[in-house]
Parts: C-alpha cells; sequence; structure tokens
C-alpha cells in the first residue's frame, strides 16, 4: 500500500497551493505601496490642493504686486490718467481706503491698521484651511483670497491705502475701480460658493 493510502496523509493539487500563495504576497504588494504613499505624503507634508491653493495665493500676490508697482513707477499711471483701453475699460489712479471694491472706507490710521491686522488674521485663518483641505477647488479659491488679500495689506501699509486703478464704466457712468488683488478675491468668493453649494454634495456621496 503506499503512502496515499495511509490514514492522516493529504494529497495537495499544486495550482490551488500556488493560488493561495499569491493571494498574501499580492495583498503584501498593495500594502507596501498603500504604506509608500502614506510615507511621501508625511515627507511633503502637503497634499496636492494645499500645493495648488498655496500656489495660487503665492501667483495672485506676485500677480498683484507687479502690476502696481510697474503702473505707478514705470508706467506713471498718475501723470498719464485717464488711460483709455476700451469703450468699457480706462486705468485711472484710486486710493482706496477701505475693502475691496471701496466698501467700508477708514479715513484714520487706526481704522486702517485695524483692516491690516483683520486682513492678516484672515489669510492665516484660511491658509490653516488650505493645509487642510483635500478638495483642489476649494483650496485654489482660499489661495486667490489669500494672495489678494495679502497684495492689499503691503499697500496698506507702504501707502495708507490700496492702489485701484482699473475702471469698467459705461459712458460716463463708472462701474467700479479695482486691482488684480480685488478680482482675485472676487474669483476666490465665487469658487467657494461653487465648491459649498456643489461640489460639496458630491464628495458627501
Amino acid at each position: 500500500m503506499s503512502n496515499a493510502d495511509e490514514p492522516g496523509t493529504r494529497v495537495t493539487n499544486p495550482g490551488t497551493s500556488q493560488a493561495g500563495s499569491q493571494r498574501p504576497r499580492a495583498a503584501n504588494r498593495t500594502g507596501t505601496a498603500k504604506a509608500a504613499g502614506k510615507s511621501r505624503a508625511r515627507q511633503t507634508g502637503l497634499s496636492t490642493a494645499a500645493v495648488l491653493g498655496f500656489s495660487a495665493a503665492l501667483i495672485t500676490f506676485v500677480l498683484d504686486q507687479a502690476t502696481k508697482l510697474y503702473t505707478l513707477f514705470v508706467y506713471d499711471l498718475p501723470v498719464r490718467e485717464p488711460v483709455e483701453l476700451g469703450p468699457f475699460v480706462n486705468l485711472i489712479v484710486v486710493w482706496n481706503r477701505g475693502i475691496s471694491y471701496g466698501l467700508f472706507q477708514q479715513n484714520s490710521d487706526l481704522g486702517r491698521w485695524v483692516l491690516v491686522a483683520v486682513s492678516i488674521l484672515a489669510s492665516i485663518g484660511l491658509g490653516v484651511w488650505i493645509r487642510r483641505t483635500t478638495a483642489k477647488l476649494l483650496a485654489v479659491s482660499l489661495g486667490l483670497i489669500v494672495g489678494g488679500a495679502l497684495g492689499n495689506v503691503i499697500d496698506r501699509i507702504w501707502h495708507g491705502a490700496v492702489f485701484d486703478f482699473i475702471q469698467f464704466h459705461v459712458g460716463s457712468w463708472s462701474w467700479y475701480v479695482f486691482n488684480v488683488a480685488d478680482a482675485a478675491i472676487v474669483a476666490g468668493v465665487v469658487g467657494l460658493l461653487y465648491d459649498s453649494f456643489v461640489l460639496e454634495g458630491r464628495r458627501a456621496r
């Protein structure tokens, strides 16, 4: 009688044994890849959304300050104004002592520094939000607001007021005068609203 007939001796299927051994290996590879991804995330310290958000803030800030410095000191708009760019757009010089689009005008130094402090604190809070979110549009929208707010803060610190120079008008009726920072803040608010009312619901599903 052969050993296969002896009690307690099992004959295994080689194919089954190989498949069974492959499954743990595949699971181990998946776990290793996930662990490596988490390790890379810890090394960089920022999610993709956060990188996009802070990049948007930096680009907005640089673009805002570059256009202001060029318009004031290179193009010399205070001497050339008004400059007609099109049927509805002019370049003029307006010093805004309020927030974006001339709201909440402040004529005292106290009001000026209160706006500076509030803008900086708000930017810090939004920066923390950017750091924590994984939603890309939300992060970029927050970055636009932060970059615009800090761009206008620099104006208030150095000039005592925000330099606005882009005028939208229809005939003799002037709609408003703004700058790159103001436009970025509005775009950021629109992005926040879209994310809150449309994308947030989709992410929750």
